[in-house]
Order: structure tokens, then C-alpha cells, then sequence
């Protein structure tokens, strides 16, 4: 069967999406070879507190914008398949697409805390895994349990974009320029800036016009399509 396009997966909140996000998926699009990315912004976080979280629609609609002009596909998708945990998603994903092939994209951040994830080992068997640095957590993620579990499994960036055959765990370590932005800062900066892209004050409650915009809009017609 003819493979189908290699694409990122860059899960997340979102809560603003910034320019350190944009410039962290092109970096690993170019140094994986990957076809495209796809931003998955999360209904919800179950390892992050909720009172800061913005409007899902609000956080979409920066990823979006900041996602313009770019090989960057942003899709609520996790709302449409009812997954809270990225286990989950990664096998309805896959399902659904059976012609992809995905790589997961995360931060030295998340790999530090990675063990604290729902059946993380079986995350890594279900996709390879490539771990950009970020300024401050390198050696907590050199130090933490998943990556004493995942070093056996280390690959180049070369030997994964040429290899013939698609297999898991693989974890491919990327270093690039250090960006120093963060969604904390920013909502630090500028705690309204969720008003800007949904015209709603933070809170559980989407409201009549939005919920209808979710559930159409960013769900259906921005999701991917499904592979025949």
C-alpha cells in the first residue's frame, strides 16, 4: 500500500499559541523531512490547572493565525473524537488515517514530565518521538524516568526520514536556536489577550455562538480529511 504523507503531531493548550510554536514545528518539518504538521489544541489538559485556560475557540484561533502561510494544519480534532488522553488520540488518529505516518513533537519540557502520562510507553510504541530542547528543562528531561526507559531507542534525524520502514519507540533529539517565548509570559503580559480572538472573558461556558462555531467550524470543516 502507498504510504501517505509524514506528518507532526504538536499537541498542546495553546493558551496563547505564539511564535515559539510556529518556529519550533518549521524547524522540525525541515529537520525531519516531514510532509506537514498538525497543531492538536486540547479541549483540555489533564496535567494543567484550568483557571487560566482560555475559550477553546479563543485558543484555536490564535493557533491559527499563528499558524498562517506555513505547512501547519490547526484542528480541534480531540473534541470531535471525545479523547482527553494523548493515547487515546494518537490510536483513533491512526485509525482514522491509515496512510499517514506520524511523529510525535514535544518539548524537553514535556519529556521531563512524560512518565506522568497516561500509558507513556505505549505512546512511544505507537509513534516515534522527537524531543526539541528547550532553555531550562534539558536536564531535567536527560534526568527524568521516560528518558532512561526511551535513550535505547535513540535515531538521528537522518536515519528516521530515510529509513524504509516505519517502526516505534524511536526518540530523535532536534537542538536548534533557543526561543525564549512562552505562553505563561504572554498571558503574564497581556491577561485579556483571549478577548482579542473570541470577544468573550475567560470561563467553562462557550456561549450560544461560539459552541455553534466549534462545533461546526473548527471541528468538521478545519479537521483533515479522512484518509479513504
Amino acid at each position: 500500500m502507498k504510504r501517505g504523507p509524514i506528518t507532526g503531531l504538536l499537541g498542546g493548550s495553546f493558551n496563547p499559541a505564539h511564535r515559539g510554536h510556529r518556529r519550533v514545528t518549521l524547524f522540525a518539518i525541515d529537520a525531519l523531512g516531514l510532509d506537514e504538521a498538525w497543531w492538536l489544541v486540547s479541549p483540555g489538559n489533564p496535567l494543567k490547572p484550568q483557571s487560566n485556560m482560555a475559550l477553546l475557540a479563543a485558543r484555536f484561533r490564535s493557533a491559527q493565525r499563528q499558524a498562517r502561510r506555513a505547512p501547519i494544519r490547526v484542528t480541534a480534532i480531540e473534541q470531535e473524537l471525545a479523547t482527553r488522553y494523548t493515547v487515546d488520540t494518537l490510536r483513533a488518529l491512526k485509525r482514522r488515517y491509515p496512510k499517514r505516518r506520524f511523529v510525535w513533537l514535544m518539548g524537553a519540557d514535556n519529556l521531563a514530565q512524560f512518565h506522568r502520562w497516561k500509558n507513556w510507553r505505549q505512546i512511544a510504541r505507537e509513534l516515534p518521538i522527537a524531543v526539541i530542547a528547550r532553555p531550562g528543562y534539558d536536564d531535567a528531561a536527560i534526568a527524568s524516568p521516560a528518558m532512561a526507559w526511551l535513550r535505547r531507542y535513540r535515531l538521528s534525524a537522518a536515519r528516521l526520514s530515510n529509513r524504509g520502514e516505519w517502526s516505534a519507540p524511536a526518540l530523535i533529539e532536534l537542538r536548534f536556536d533557543p526561543d525564549p517565548r512562552s505562553a505563561t509570559a504572554i498571558r503574564q503580559a497581556d491577561p485579556h489577550w483571549a478577548s482579542r480572538f473570541s470577544g468573550l472573558a475567560h470561563g467553562p461556558a462557550l456561549g450560544p455562538v461560539l459552541r455553534d462555531e466549534v462545533t461546526h467550524s473548527l471541528l468538521r470543516s478545519q479537521a483533515p480529511d479522512r484518509d479513504a
